[in-house]
């Protein structure tokens, strides 16, 4: 087994927790950050030899609410583990109201390629019922500061949020294109249980979006997007050309990353290891020298396969045969044929003979789909 390329890093910290957020994350409990990082220096004793990576990417919580200071310690902890290679994509998340001159001219110091910023709207209203905590101009403002550095920026956009209109959504993506960013990340609100938001839907408080009304969000967010030169290739994902996110292009590839902090899964092709959810468990097991291991899915040969076949449909390009033979050691239509056949029957996918690709009808029920594989 080759050593991991890949890495990502759990900063747990926020602010305030949103409405909709079931993320491993403390809010106001600044006071963690320094035992944190002790306990995060520990955990990346694991790694004996150092792993020189191809993407790193930071994601929380919110990595940005460490502010300068304490992502240059961040960083310095790291570095005697984690060595770039040529060209390495180094990612961080970020909240509009975090990022000043001095985060960005960190995040330059450090060697930081490309932020991803939870906008997720830049519409007031639709900020509000999202229960974020900055306005439409901090959005602006925080894409103007990270291009003017040469940062890549990618910008979360969120749809079906309490009240939102397919208007809004419309003048969303409109609006996230003339910032010039080169990323664009479109989530469907869900509803999960445990937060805030399910909880007032319960009670009636918050009424989510009706289905079609959904799925006309998202359609219309793919034909602006596209319109504006997006190329749309991952479910999720819109990319100017040559700014695809590698470090999620590694994870649809099923190839190995390292993974460290609260929450963080690791993969070295077969086997999941996910770090305790809980901040304060994972801290007290990690300085007790305990494993502080959550979560173990270990794959037969054929359940990883079946896997791939679902993180690949999930992308644009879909799922070569030759390729996935050669990465899983198993043929596409023993493990899936005749579900690839109802599928192609049904409109939700194409099968020219070497590739399978879900249509647009299939990208849009593609949740309903992966029983009939996994």
């Amino acid at each position: 087994m080759h050593s991991p390329r890949h890495a990502y890093v759990h900063v747990p910290f926020c602010r305030h927790r949103c409405g909709y957020c079931d993320f491993t994350l403390v809010a106001g409990r600044d006071d963690l950050i320094e035992r944190y990082l002790a306990a995060l220096d520990r955990e990346l004793r694991r790694v004996e030899q150092p792993l020189q990576f191809e993407t790193l990417y930071f994601g929380g919580g919110t990595p940005s609410h460490l502010g300068p200071d304490g992502l240059r310690r961040l960083f310095g902890l790291l570095r005697e583990r984690l060595a770039p290679a040529a060209g390495a994509e180094v990612t961080v998340e970020a909240n509009p109201l975090d990022v000043t001159g001095d985060f960005v001219a960190a995040c330059r110091d450090l060697g930081i390629t490309r932020v991803s910023l939870g906008g997720q709207s830049l519409d007031a209203a639709t900020l509000r019922a999202l229960d974020r905590d900055h306005a439409p101009d901090d959005v602006r403002r925080a894409v103007s500061l990270l291009r003017d550095a040469g940062l890549v920026v990618s910008l979360d956009l969120m749809t079906a949020a309490p009240g939102q209109t397919l208007a809004a959504v419309e003048a969303d993506v409109a609006a996230a294109a003339r910032l010039d960013v080169q990323h664009v990340s479109v989530y469907c609100l869900t509803w999960e249980q445990g937060t805030a938001f399910e909880s007032a839907r319960r009670r009636g408080d918050l009424v989510p979006a009706e289905e079609s009304v959904e799925r006309a969000m998202f359609e219309t967010a793919i034909d602006r997007l596209e319109a504006e030169g997006f190329e749309h290739y991952e479910v999720s994902n819109f990319a100017r050309p040559g700014f695809r996110c590698r470090h999620n292009e590694a994870y649809w590839d099923c190839r190995p990353w390292e993974a460290f902090g609260p929450g963080a899964a690791r993969f070295d092709g077969r086997t999941r290891i996910t770090n305790h959810r809980s901040t304060t468990t994972w801290l007290t097991k990690t300085f007790a020298g305990e494993d502080a291991t959550g979560d173990i899915d270990a794959m037969t040969a054929e359940q990883a396969a079946r896997e791939r076949i679902v993180v690949g449909l999930r992308r644009r390009d879909g799922v070569d045969r030759a390729a996935f033979q050669a990465a899983s050691g198993f043929d596409l239509d023993a493990v899936a044929g005749p579900a690839i056949a109802r599928w192609v029957e049904r409109g939700l996918a194409t099968d020219d003979g070497s590739r399978v690709r879900l249509t647009r009808s299939g990208l849009l029920v593609s949740d309903a789909l992966w029983g009939d594989v996994l």
